[in-house]
C-alpha cells in the first residue's frame, strides 16, 4: 500500500498527490507524461478517515 503525505497548499486548503502511474492508467496523461487538459475531481468525505474521489466529466455552471 502506497502512502501519500497530506500537504498544505495555501492558507485554506491541503492536498494529496496522485501518483503519475495512476493518472496514466486512467488515461489522463499525454505521451510526455503531462496532463492532457484540465480535469476536475469531486472529493467526498465518507467518514472515519476515508474519502472518495470521483472524476467529473462536465461541470455545470
Amino acid at each position: 500500500m502506497a502512502l501519500n503525505k497530506i500537504r498544505r497548499l495555501d492558507r485554506n486548503s491541503y492536498g494529496v498527490t496522485i501518483p503519475k502511474d495512476d493518472l496514466r492508467i486512467e488515461g489522463l496523461l499525454d505521451g510526455n507524461g503531462e496532463l492532457e487538459e484540465d480535469h476536475h475531481v469531486h472529493i467526498r468525505y465518507v467518514g472515519d478517515g476515508e474519502w472518495m474521489l470521483e472524476r467529473v466529466e462536465e461541470i455545470e455552471t
